[in-house]
């Protein structure tokens, strides 16, 4: 936008020198690098926010608009560009002024409009508690993010300053800022690549919840003892020395250690203080990437390597950008060295992350870059977003996905994809592509077969092997790492939930219209529609997977469906017809559960009872609780086992055994040998010459049962099995 453009010109006056406050100088200054006629929109920016804001204040007292203006300086400090900087500055108005999203767009285009309306929270809407509306906000911005990165530089940029000033807020607000900075932003700004910002955030979190910790930790680095910076100044010497002689040039710098990061090392690895500090760490800047391998040389030749320390993330980048090699020493005084080497663009990168992108464009490979990185990671998000049911739901899923360590694995052609750390085979499957992890059945790791829940590590090649059968089971979820895989799964299973309850409803919906002595197929397209529209049913299937949820009645459906083509004293009740039985095979997900008071199994004679919600509850005829059913005649479900049943199926057992040491192996023994597993243990009855157990198994069916039963039967210190 140039100076001349008609949006810029304002109802406010260009203010003088020197009514411009400091703070507005100190941008200025940060901003340096822009041309004179873009520091001047800035400084417009200032005038219009300023104006907008006239009378609000922060909790410490200053005026608001000192806050925006100080974002703005985070972002100039990175070197973003211009419009960039006046969203900061305006990045509050929509939400907290009269200042409208259409005003900003008049005044200082579209651009800035849309990052300043993608910071902005939706305290205009109504949520259930601040949970979901800070959820919801983050799905908000996300997708924004997804259009423009940039409001996600501005939004680091706010919570930075915030933690920065963090002290005029109660103590209360003051934790749950910071376990929101530790939790979300740090890990966004690591993701993002942007380490400096990361550290700041990182150390200003750890501040503010445990202030006692930070001073102790911050006092005990400041008082290094002057042997430790002696032997700091000789390394450096020595390995400056043997780099100048092997005329490499660089930059050698020492690496200082924030309090969070001891803090986070001594907990992690149980270590002391003394022993964490008790490592050196040195990075070195060269110019190009074949000087950083000869850089690697020269500190290996100046001191031995450890052996499988040796890490290089120039040929495998990270998974936000960052390049370097890394190795480990044997130093002269017992203690580990530590060092980084990268070029002058990596070592840029691995501090500003994306924003490097505006601050150093020349030189960058496009396809490597931080910033594609990320915008290939957002994307990523926002694919998996949609699958999600909750906003809630979403937030887990992206902290589950901010995980601060990667796996690097290689597939069966030689791509590299980075997953988070303790990742599984299917997590890798999902990551290929979202059919893959959907019809995935075992894995190949480096050519040796692998269950899916095998887990990976750096380096591997894995290979998934897929059956067009196959399908995702809820089991999955105990094991897969990463959001996209979590949310894939969920988004199946309710698909394949919902093709269940629509077979199951059409077959309930069929038999309670033979009562009436007509069918779905034979009903009047038009009678049927007019049912759907009148109950805000967008399709048919909607209706029928009501019904197998129990939240509607098949028979009164039936009787509203059939009301139109017989006289009303013509209509049979539903109940006093004979019913063909429903024949279930147990796979039937979401829509038939079984009861946990009677436990029914495959050979049972069993019946189904119409819960509101829970779909059809099989009870065993001889349960207990049947007689209360049969008062509802309207929810009885006529059902039996297909002749296919598939799946275990929970059974439980009293085993009275005599009580002494070794008598439960034993039984376990027994049940094991009977192909069954025990879900469960626990004493029922317990004296000093016998113990009563229950023992959860699972069975295939009756016949599995008996088997087990037999078996145990057969063991000398058993005194009687029975079936609960």
């Amino acid at each position: 936008m140039s100076p001349g453009d008609p949006a810029l010109a304002m109802p406010f006056p260009a203010p003088d020198e020197d009514a411009v406050p400091e703070y507005v100088q100190a941008l200025e200054r940060a901003a340096d690098y822009l041309p004179e006629a873009q520091r001047a929109q800035l400084r417009r920016a200032w005038a219009v926010g300023a104006a907008a804001h006239a009378g609000q204040t922060r909790k410490s007292g200053e005026p608001y608009i000192t806050h925006p203006v100080a974002v703005a300086q985070v972002l100039a400090e990175q070197g973003l560009d211009v419009e960039t900087l006046v969203a900061a500055i305006l990045h509050d108005t929509i939400e907290d002024t009269p200042l409208s999203r259409g005003d900003i767009a008049q005044q200082f285009g579209e651009t800035v409009a849309e990052l300043v309306d993608g910071v902005t929270k939706l305290d205009k809407l109504h949520f259930a508690d601040r949970q979901e509306a800070a959820a919801e906000s983050f799905r908000k911005m996300l997708l924004a993010m997804s259009r423009d990165l940039r409001v996600i530089l501005i939004k680091l940029a706010d919570r930075l300053h915030n933690m920065r000033t963090l002290g005029a807020q109660s103590v209360e607000a003051r934790r749950r800022i910071a376990n929101e900075t530790l939790d979300i932003y740090a890990p966004i700004a690591q993701r993002l690549g942007m380490n400096l910002i990361k550290s700041e955030l990182q150390d200003l979190g750890f501040r503010a919840l445990h202030p006692w910790r930070h001073a102790v930790i911050e006092k005990r680095i400041r008082s290094q003892p002057l042997v430790r910076r002696e032997a700091l100044a000789k390394i450096e010497a020595q390995l400056a020395q043997k780099l100048a002689m092997e005329k490499v040039e660089h930059r050698l710098v020492g690496r200082i250690k924030t309090p969070w990061s001891i803090y986070t090392k001594m907990r992690a690895e149980h270590r002391s203080f003394a022993q964490v500090m008790d490592v050196f760490g040195f990075r070195v800047v060269a110019n190009s990437v074949a000087e950083c391998y000869h850089a690697l040389g020269v500190a290996h030749s100046v001191y031995k390597p450890l052996d499988g320390r040796f890490r290089d993330f120039i040929a495998i980048p990270k998974a936000n950008g960052y390049q370097s090699l890394h190795t480990v020493l044997f130093g002269p005084y017992g203690s580990p060295i530590e060092v980084q080497i990268r070029t002058r663009e990596m070592d840029l990168v691995a501090e500003r992350g994306v924003a490097a992108h505006w601050a150093y464009k020349h030189g960058e490979d496009p396809g490597n870059s931080a910033q594609s990185r990320a915008s290939a990671w957002i994307a990523n998000l926002v694919e998996s977003q949609r699958g999600t049911g909750s906003s809630l739901e979403f937030l887990e899923n992206v902290k589950v996905d901010l995980f601060p360590d990667e796996v690097y694995l290689f597939t069966p052609k030689g791509d590299i994809l980075a997953l988070p750390r303790n990742s599984t085979a299917l997590d890798f499957a999902y990551a290929v592509h979202t059919d893959v992890g959907n019809h995935a059945v075992a894995a190949r790791v480096d050519k040796k077969l692998a269950p899916l829940r095998a887990k990976l590590a750096s380096g591997q090649s894995v290979e998934i092997i897929t059956a067009k059968s196959a399908a995702p089971s809820a089991q999955w979820l105990e094991f897969v790492v990463s959001g996209k895989a979590r949310t894939a799964i969920r988004h199946q299973l309710k698909h394949l939930e919902h093709e269940d309850a629509v077979q199951l409803g059409h077959r309930m919906l069929d038999r309670a219209l033979g009562t009436q002595d007509t069918s779905l197929d034979r009903l009047p397209a038009a009678r049927l529609d007019a049912y759907l529209a009148e109950n805000r049913y967008p399709r048919l299937e909607a209706l029928l997977a009501d019904i197998a949820l129990g939240n509607r009645m098949p028979a009164q459906v039936a009787q509203s469906l059939s009301a139109q083509e017989q006289a009303p004293d013509l209509l049979k009740p539903a109940q006093l017809v004979p019913q063909e039985r429903i024949l279930i095979t147990g796979a039937e997900r979401g829509v038939i559960s079984f009861a946990q008071c009677c436990l029914p199994i495959p050979g049972d004679e069993i019946m189904g009872y119409h819960s509101a919600g829970k779909g059809i509850v099989v009870h065993r005829l001889e349960c207990p609780n049947v007689a209360e059913y049969r008062k509802s005649p309207e929810r009885w479900v006529p059902i039996g086992w297909d002749r296919q049943v598939s799946g275990d199926f929970d059974a439980a057992l009293r085993i009275e055994v005599e009580n002494r040491p070794g008598v439960l192996a034993q039984v376990a023994a027994a049940i094991a040998h009977a192909e069954s597993n025990i879900d469960r243990v626990e004493y029922l009855e317990r004296d000093t010459r016998i113990a009563a157990i229950r023992f959860a198994i699972e069975v295939a069916d009756r016949k599995h049962l008996a088997e087990v039963i037999r078996r145990i039967r057969r063991l000398s210190v058993v005194h009687g099995v029975q079936r609960l």
